[in-house]
């Protein structure tokens, strides 16, 4: 199936979406961050500071942003909630 842009299927048109949070991915978000937080605060008591810290940091930033995106493009919507 494809989207109003020809090129693009729904699928890959919903990516460039805006998806705020729900009562239903709001709590999965904060769940995210806080378990990326965690890991971060205790890698950085493990790992001497330098370049591969900060791209580690990066990665953790990068892994939660995905998780996120996950969350936000591909859980399934509540009944009865408008999509933009």
């Amino acid at each position: 199936m494809t989207s109003s842009h020809s090129n693009l299927t729904d699928e890959e048109s919903n990516r460039f979406r805006f998806h705020p949070a729900t009562a239903k991915t709001g709590p999965i978000h904060d769940a995210v961050r806080s378990e990326v937080l965690a890991l971060a605060c205790t890698l950085t008591t493990l790992v001497p500071a330098g370049r591969h810290r900060s791209l580690m940091l990066t990665s953790l930033q990068e892994a939660m942003m995905w998780a996120n995106a996950a969350v936000a493009c591909d859980t399934t919507p509540e009944p009865g909630s408008v999509t933009a």
